[in-house]
């Protein structure tokens, strides 16, 4: 063969191998069409980019997007003109109804599937329709809005298009839940095609001032609805919900983490699902003619967690666009490589002298393989990553209920001031009449079963960190179960329920935690009267078994009951029943079985004609460890304010200001300073801080007693503490902590930072009073001591600090006693600190003042000196640092009732 006709082979050959690599290419291309309704709307163009990120994943699929911008002409043109193109499959989101219908049924005729997306079409030639369920959209909204307002509302709702499915269906679905409750009243409002609410929309704010929420039918229409709220000052009172939930700076999300939201529903957008579903069409795969996307609500205790979520997936989906995007141009180099070998290869049959240039392009194309599988290493790798996204979501539960902890905790400071100021307001209007003290009285344990509510939240996060110690205590059963049922009499009457307790031994004594058994007789006894109709029954029942040395406790009501495929979840933490249509915390019954476990006691549940919960407790002490066991028992301090006492802290006779002791209280929150120091102002001169200067008003006031917070702006009550008890000026002050934390972490911080007591909110008033004249009545017996031992301060259990400070000052006073000219004011240099605050501390201690303890040390050693022979009264006189013999003499007498020479003459 000649040279011309190999190159002719050649040049054939290779025009057959890119032929071949062109047909291959275009025989698996697949052509998507989507035609877009709307451009300038941010949840569109996430949809939009969805679709872009799924196609590029997958190589063999080109989409092309066609954006009607709101013209329905257009976009019926942009579909025309994808049939004419013969794509593989027509993505479609409607701008209306019954418009695009014709152009739909003829892509249907050419036998080009249609996947309808987001809104609904007036036919149902079409393939596939995917979309979130508007229906369940709404219905959630309402749910929400029932949930937050216990049914009770004024709402408005701001719809968009309702012209449109979407519209009409979340309409429809947030009127299905609110049309159940009455008290729930809706107001209809709508808004133009830009997400602005109309004017109806301040005219419904201006005519009703009592709106509490607003439903609009996206982010942006609720994000303009709060700004005009916000104008009118109303943006607090109104809770505005809104639906897509799309992440980023202006998305639903960030405006619920900013409390512009309360809430907004996830409305994805599909566009990823969208691509999948076409190449399953494409495919031949079978495909549901209704897809739906999942939806959830988004507030502020999961808003974090889910733009976390989307952040990282964004982040993943931009590592793996990186990694496609090198894996391409691999490929494209790769391809490249291999037609250059294809090439060689045939060269190699024409002249075997190019065979070494062949296996060199081997060796080229076996590197590039390696790189091109260290790529997909690394992207195996990111893609165990993704696996680490459920230790990160434990993480973040783990946020949420510490969230929910330090919430609980904060509940308590209000809580202190509603119980307070009931409490108050019950002793000073108990004279009024019985409807004022009823109305009180209701104020009061209503006040108290919220207090309850919390203080389970924070036993669950106690159970669950396994902290509960069972501190059990011989009870008579009858007696504990009347003083708690108690409380729930009222609710009987008032549903007139036929509430009984009866035992077949009255005299049965139990060993028991009082303080956690009554907090399963108030979850049994809750839920009973929950789910107990009007006009039924709850009965307690406690029986004495004998043979098995155990007693049960059943609680049984005639209420609605629990499904009988449910009964093994009831004592799981959060259970809900399918027929419980009631908020609840769903941790009551989980918390009441471990308490019953830490008394080695077992409950069971039984559900026929209504429910009936049966505790068994054994009998005597032998199953408890001793430890546990408590000789006199003690109820927490908090119970102590879970009665409405008549009494009212009040002194007898006003004091005058001089009469009274000083307290310094120390606490951020201003309404329960000021109404703290209010009631304390009867019997003690109050000061008070916010906790910024707290140790700058400490040192120039030197009160007698400070309460202090624990949780401060600057520094905290633990460090505060410490401070005050290091220093020389203020360490004699007692010092008493109040906080929402009563765990006992807390109270050993406490002591180790000095406190000399710790109360827990909310408290009573009266036990606050109390522990301040405990806390000054052993002050005065301290005070007693030391007065009466100037000269010989003994080590004992009343606080180093003092008695090396009475020593150093007794000891500065001794080697100066025979100067007449040493003041008080050399004493404070020579102790470092100012004179005003020497003389506070020395009264404070020793109820004198300095000059007069000064006095007080000569003459004791003058009568010590007096029993000596060898000197006269002049030269004792100014031994001890009188001026004169004459105010020497003066002096001693008016201490010990007689002159020197009277008391010189009896020794």
């Amino acid at each position: 063969m000649s040279r011309r006709g190999c190159f002719i082979l050649l040049a054939s050959f290779v025009c057959f191998l890119n032929s071949c690599n062109s047909s291959d290419g275009d025989r698996k291309k697949i052509f998507i069409g989507f035609s877009q309704s709307i451009n300038n709307d941010i949840w569109r163009k996430s949809m939009d980019h969805a679709m872009e990120v799924e196609a590029s994943l997958h190589p063999e699929i080109n989409l092309t997007i066609y954006n009607a911008n709101r013209k329905a002409k257009k976009q019926i043109k942009d579909i025309d003109n994808m049939i004419e193109q013969g794509v593989d499959v027509i993505i479609i989101s409607p701008f209306e109804s019954d418009s695009i219908v014709p152009v739909i049924e003829k892509a249907n005729i050419k036998g080009i599937p249609v996947i309808i997306v987001d809104r609904k079409v007036n036919t149902s030639n079409y393939t596939a329709y995917l979309g979130a369920d508007n229906i369940e959209v709404g219905r959630i909204a309402g749910k929400h809005i029932v949930s937050l307002s216990n049914g009770h509302a004024n709402v408005i709702q701001i719809y968009g298009d309702l012209t449109s499915s979407p519209g009409l269906e979340r309409s429809l679905g947030f009127k299905q839940i609110v049309k159940q409750y009455p008290g729930i009243k809706v107001f209809d409002v709508d808004s133009d095609d830009f997400g602005h609410p109309k004017t109806n929309f301040v005219k419904v704010l201006d005519s009703i001032p009592n709106i509490d929420y607003v439903y609009s039918f996206n982010d942006l229409i609720a994000y303009n609805g709060w700004k005009i709220a916000k104008d009118k000052g109303l943006d607090k009172k109104i809770k505005f919900i809104g639906v897509d939930g799309l992440n980023g700076p202006f998305g639903g999300i960030q405006l619920v983490k900013d409390r512009v939201l309360e809430a907004t529903v996830l409305y994805p957008t599909g566009g990823s699902e969208a691509i999948k579903l076409a190449l399953k069409i494409v495919n031949k795969e079978i495909v549901p003619k209704n897809n739906m996307l999942n939806t959830i609500l988004i507030d502020s205790l999961n808003a974090d967690i889910m733009s976390n979520q989307f952040d990282k997936i964004a982040v993943q989906q931009s590592d793996i666009e990186q990694q496609q995007s090198v894996i391409k141009n691999q490929e494209k180099k790769y391809s490249s490589q291999s037609n250059l070998l294809k090439l060689l290869f045939s060269l190699f049959i024409l002249a075997l002298g190019l065979a070494f240039f062949s296996i060199y392009s081997r060796i080229t194309i076996s590197r590039k393989k390696i790189e091109l599988e260290e790529r997909n290493k690394k992207i195996k790798s990111q893609r165990n990553e993704i696996k680490k996204y459920s230790e990160e979501l434990k993480q973040s539960n783990e946020a949420r209920l510490n969230f929910f902890m330090g919430l609980s905790h904060e509940f308590k400071t209000p809580l202190t001031l509603i119980l307070s100021s009931v409490e108050s307001l019950g002793a000073e209007l108990k004279t009024k009449g019985s409807s004022v003290n009823k109305e009180i009285n209701l104020m009061y344990n209503n006040s108290r079963r919220l207090l309850r509510l919390i203080n389970q939240l924070l036993d669950y996060r106690k159970v669950e960190d396994k902290k509960f110690i069972l501190r059990a205590s011989s009870t008579n059963l009858l007696d504990f179960s009347k003083s708690i049922i108690i409380d729930f009499e009222r609710e009987a009457k008032k549903l007139n329920i036929d509430f009984s307790l009866v035992s077949n031994n009255p005299e049965l004594e139990v060993y028991i935690d009082r303080n956690l058994m009554d907090k399963v007789y108030f979850n049994l006894l809750s839920n009973a009267f929950k789910f107990t109709p009007e006009n039924g029954r709850i009965a307690i029942k406690i029986r004495e078994d004998k043979t098995n040395n155990v007693v049960k406790i059943s609680f049984k009501d005639s209420g609605i009951g629990i499904p009988e495929n449910e009964l093994k979840q009831v004592f799981n933490a959060f259970y809900q029943g399918s027929n419980n249509y009631r908020n609840s915390s769903g941790v009551g019954l989980h918390l009441s079985k471990s308490f019953i476990d830490l008394h080695k006691g077992t409950i069971e549940i039984i559900s026929k004609n209504g429910t009936e919960f049966i505790i068994t407790l054994p009998l005597g002490k032998e199953h408890l460890d001793e430890k546990n066991i408590l000789k006199n028992p003690v109820l927490e301090i908090i119970n102590q304010t879970d009665y409405l006492d008549e009494e009212v802290i009040q002194s007898s006779e006003p004091k005058t200001n001089e009469d009274k002791y000083s307290v310094l209280y120390i606490e951020d929150n201003k309404d329960l300073s000021d109404f703290v120091s209010d009631k304390l102002s009867v019997e003690y001169n109050v000061y008070t801080s916010n906790g910024v200067n707290a140790i700058e008003q400490s040192l120039e006031i030197i009160p007698d007693v400070i309460i202090c917070d624990l949780n401060l702006p600057d520094k905290n009550g633990f460090e505060i503490c410490q401070i005050l008890k290091k220093d020389l000026r203020t360490s004699h002050i007692p010092v008493l902590i109040l906080t929402a934390s009563d765990d006992p972490d807390s109270y050993l911080k406490s002591l180790e930072s000095g406190a000399d007591l710790f109360l827990t909110k909310p408290f009573n008033l009266k036990i606050l009073s109390q522990s301040i004249k405990g806390l000054l009545f052993n002050r005065e017996k301290l005070r007693f001591y030391y007065t009466n031992n100037i000269l010989n301060i003994e080590d004992g259990g009343f606080g180093v600090s003092e008695q090396d400070f009475l020593r150093n000052l007794n000891d500065l006073i001794a080697k100066n006693l025979d100067n007449s000219t040493y003041t008080v004011e050399d004493l404070a240099r020579s102790l470092t600190i100012s004179r005003v605050q020497l003389y506070r501390k020395v009264k404070a201690m020793l109820g004198i003042s300095v000059s007069d303890h000064i006095n007080n040390m000569r003459l004791d050693k003058s009568k010590e000196l007096l029993k000596r022979a060898d000197l006269n009264i002049s030269e004792i006189a100014y031994a001890v640092g009188f001026s004169s013999p004459n105010y020497f003499s003066t002096s001693f007498k008016n201490k010990f009732g007689v002159t020197p020479k009277e008391y010189k003459s009896k020794k």
